[in-house]
């Protein structure tokens, strides 16, 4: 081989070798480019924030558990249950992160108001006197009003709330389910408590005869407690009650009202009864 053509070879692979490493390093830089930009679309991504009790089964618990239906709610706990389902799919359909912010019942509505969540999916009813205070969705669940009893109670059978007449009936504290119990004539109305899991208790020690409770929540109680029962009435013989819930938001943010009632109306009857009977079904023993 000439001394020429020896150089030329030797530029030739100069040039393929420098080819190469442009192209390796154009590869990575593009690579960076792209992580970088999902990064910054995920960090200025929303999040909605989403009050409930995470205390009042089915619609919402709290866990130790995760699982693909739960959401964080401290740095050991999860929350778990219909609600949180619910918001994962509003959340998703916005194209936003979800937060569940455990609140007590009775700083939901305060909590929204004060900012510090934009909505309230937990299992809340929409009333006149709520409507004060907060915009209502429409409904994103419908059940119907029942009492729980003891299992081995003569109240298991009987088809008529006044049947209940002379009895001790417990509700949930600032709810329907407390409201309702004075449509019994006679009946001995019992302070009512802040939640299920108390309330379950005083009917258990036998100091009342019978809870209110939603359906969802009367099944859930029931499967968790083998010594107690449901009673659902004869058609014109139970309580009077809107037993829908729906979704609060502020005052001022129709925007957000009319963006998740836009989302519920994607989500059919059939779906939203099968996301609570997976919720029936998922809920811990104890609960």
């Amino acid at each position: 081989m000439t001394i020429s053509r020896r150089f030329t070879v030797f530029f030739a692979s100069t040039a393929l070798l420098c080819g190469c490493s442009s192209g390796q390093t154009a590869a990575a830089a593009a690579t960076a480019t792209a992580a970088s930009s999902a990064d910054a679309s995920a960090e200025t991504k929303q999040t909605l924030r989403v009050g409930m009790e995470c205390n009042y089964a089915p619609f919402n618990w709290t866990t130790v558990t995760t699982n693909d239906t739960t959401q964080p709610i401290s740095s050991v706990d999860y929350c778990d249950g219909y609600d949180v389902v619910m918001s994962e799919k509003i959340a998703d359909a916005l194209g936003m992160n979800v937060q569940i912010v455990k609140t007590d019942w009775d700083n939901l509505i305060p909590s929204l108001n004060n900012g510090e969540i934009d909505a309230i999916i937990a299992g809340m009813t929409d009333t006149a006197e709520r409507e004060q205070s907060v915009n209502f969705t429409g409904k994103y669940y419908e059940s119907q009003e029942v009492i729980i009893v003891k299992a081995d109670s003569d109240l298991k059978n009987i088809t008529d709330i006044q049947q209940l007449s002379g009895k001790k009936v417990m509700g949930q504290l600032n709810t329907i389910y407390d409201d309702i119990i004075d449509q019994i004539n006679g009946v001995d109305h019992v302070t009512p408590k802040e939640d299920y899991p108390s309330m379950v208790y005083s009917l258990q020690q036998g100091e009342v005869d019978a809870i209110t409770a939603e359906l969802p929540v009367a099944e859930g109680i029931v499967s968790a407690n083998p010594d107690l029962t449901y009673v659902k009435f004869e058609s014109g013989k139970g309580f009077t009650a809107d037993a829908s819930v729906s979704i609060a938001v502020a005052k001022n943010n129709t925007d957000l009202q009319n963006k998740i009632d836009a989302v519920l109306n994607t989500i059919s009857e059939d779906e939203r009864q099968q996301m609570m009977l997976d919720a029936v079904n998922r809920q811990p023993a104890n609960e």
